[in-house]
């Protein structure tokens, strides 16, 4: 389910989550951060209902979700660069060194690398705090 959604700074962005329960859950547990100020504290938004009405709305709708998604994409790729700046990549190692810190069992440090849908959960699951990220252009490669 998608979900429009806030922080405490009044940024506003979306998220998906497999129910309403799963969003309460986390947002319970402290696991929903926004991506602009990093705040934990996050709330659901109204949001507008998806409605159609004719074609030249639908080609307005079309352009502005293009326009949106350019937006966050630019966003998602500074946020790639940061990330590989300040972290240690682990590759596919992720979710061990992710529980081993969790555990105290490692030194805490910041890192990043891949995970299983199913290694995320659990992880999740676990309390292990882990900031999923969406797949974009490698933040090496990028002007």
């Amino acid at each position: 389910m998608k979900f429009s959604l806030g922080c405490k700074n009044d940024h506003t962005f979306e998220g998906w989550f497999k129910s309403n329960d799963d969003f309460d859950q986390q947002q319970k547990r402290g696991l929903i951060d926004c991506p602009i100020c990093g705040s934990n504290k996050v709330a659901k938004t109204l949001m507008a209902p998806a409605v159609s009405t004719g074609r030249t709305r639908d080609k307005i709708s079309v352009a502005l979700g293009q326009a949106h998604q350019a937006e966050m994409m630019a966003k998602m790729i500074e946020l790639a660069r940061e990330v590989k700046a300040k972290a240690d990549n682990v590759g596919d190692k992720f979710a061990q060194e992710a529980r081993k810190m969790h555990y105290g069992e490692k030194t805490a440090k910041p890192i990043y690398g891949k995970a299983t849908n199913d290694e995320v959960a659990e992880l999740i699951d676990e309390g292990v705090g882990i900031m999923p990220l969406p797949d974009v252009p490698d933040a090496d490669t990028l002007n």
